[in-house]
């Protein structure tokens, strides 16, 4: 029997952020809680005519309220809230929620001890950054991956802003709140949570910097097995201008890859271990694999163990109806849908790998953001059962808190 996914009944705050923030709540969201984004308040927001949606596309399931926090009443109505919420997302930089009256070691868990309040910057809370603008790019500069990726002889190259953003920032500031909701069910306590983009992209780069110390990375950028040096771990484009992955590191599967481009190793200029023949065997492959389709390839090398598969792009997926899953199986607890089929699965392993409940409109392939204000007055009535007019009111496009209502 199925029970709800795990973060169920958990309420979270986040307050408005770009990215790595928004990634966070967008995974605790799939997981269950209900996510309440507070907004900007602009003269529009709790109206008849909503602003447009913000740049933030990570809102499925999330719902707004604004708030202006410079406001003597709506600082009161984040202090009323905060003691009937679980989670706190803080994107800002170090000392803006300081500033605003809101410190987390001295006013928030005050408030509510059982608070967890998750701190997403990007550079270190310390050290010569720490006050410094940036982005994705500048984070994974100074953690130390950036060096190491891009070819050789070329610039580094930064891999979209995959790794800073989502990898070291929002993914691991969400396994840090889930370590700090574990602790609290140990002791009652909440604690604050405090994640940063160039910790958590070094640390995913424990095995490449290890790896520097020995035979898998130890060469310059470019010139290594995992880093587009091997030329049996590399893409290679094909014939009609698509691209085949391969990744034939261990020894039967690149006689499984030998086989499908039609050579044996007595075609080869050495043995491939060593780096020396790696340009002659890349040149090789790369001429082989011009001389048919990707379609071509495909038929070949699927269904083997050559580790090598198309390289499809995310319009190919989403023309083929390729269903979004959650991030991580639970079994006996599975995540929220992502697509609206996912009820209809047969297949219990599957099933649970979908999803439960209702999938969302656009399948994960489209999302129509998220407007300030849309929804949120719901989520309080339902948390903490706040109605406009009785334990808040809305001045200036923002809510605040009536003072000497019964909470």
């Amino acid at each position: 029997m199925t029970s709800p996914p795990p973060l169920s009944g958990i309420r979270v705050l986040e307050l408005a952020g770009l990215a790595p923030g928004p990634f966070a709540g967008l995974l605790l969201a799939d997981y269950g809680a209900t996510v309440l984004r507070l907004d900007r308040a602009t003269p529009e927001t709790h109206g008849p005519n909503p602003p447009p949606p913000t740049r933030d596309q990570l809102t499925r399931r999330k719902s707004s309220i604004a708030v202006d926090m410079r406001s003597p009443g709506g600082l009161s109505f984040i202090k009323a809230l905060v003691p009937h919420v679980d989670i706190l997302i803080d994107p800002f930089r170090p000392g803006v929620l300081e500033k605003a009256g809101l410190c987390p070691k001295t006013v928030l868990t005050a408030l509510n001890p059982r608070l967890i309040v998750a701190r997403m910057t990007g550079f270190r809370r310390d050290g010569k950054y720490a006050q410094m603008a940036g982005h994705d790019i500048n984070y994974i500069a100074v953690s130390g991956v950036l060096s190491m990726l891009g070819r050789e002889g070329d610039k580094p190259y930064a891999p979209g802003n995959i790794l800073g953003d989502f990898a070291g920032g929002g993914a691991v500031c969400f396994m840090g709140i889930l370590l700090a909701l574990i602790e609290r069910g140990r002791t009652g306590r909440g604690q604050v949570v405090e994640a940063n983009m160039v910790d958590g992209s070094a640390y995913l780069a424990t095995f490449p910097r290890l790896g520097r110390k020995n035979w898998s990375w130890g060469g310059e950028r470019g010139r290594n097995v995992l880093d587009g040096g091997c030329p049996y771990y590399d893409t290679y484009e094909t014939r009609d201008g698509g691209f085949m992955a391969v990744g034939s590191l261990e020894p039967h599967f690149f006689d499984a890859l030998l086989k499908g481009l039609g050579i044996t190793k007595s075609d080869l200029l050495g043995p491939r271990e060593d780096p020396s023949t790696w340009k002659e065997l890349r040149e090789l492959f790369t001429k082989l694999f011009k001389e048919k389709t990707r379609a071509e390839w495909e038929t070949i090398f699927d269904g083997t163990d050559a580790c090598c598969t198309p390289v499809l792009t995310q319009g190919e997926l989403e023309e083929q109806g390729y269903d979004q899953r959650p991030l991580v199986t639970l079994r006996d607890s599975p995540s929220l849908a992502i697509v609206s089929n996912a009820k209809e699965e047969k297949d219990v392993g599957i099933r649970a790998a979908k999803g439960q409940g209702e999938g969302v409109e656009g399948d994960g392939w489209n999302e129509d953001g998220l407007s300030p204000g849309v929804g949120g007055e719901v989520v309080l009535e339902e948390w903490v059962g706040w109605r406009r007019g009785k334990q808040f009111e809305v001045e200036r496009g923002g809510l605040v808190f009536k003072e000497g209502s019964k909470l």
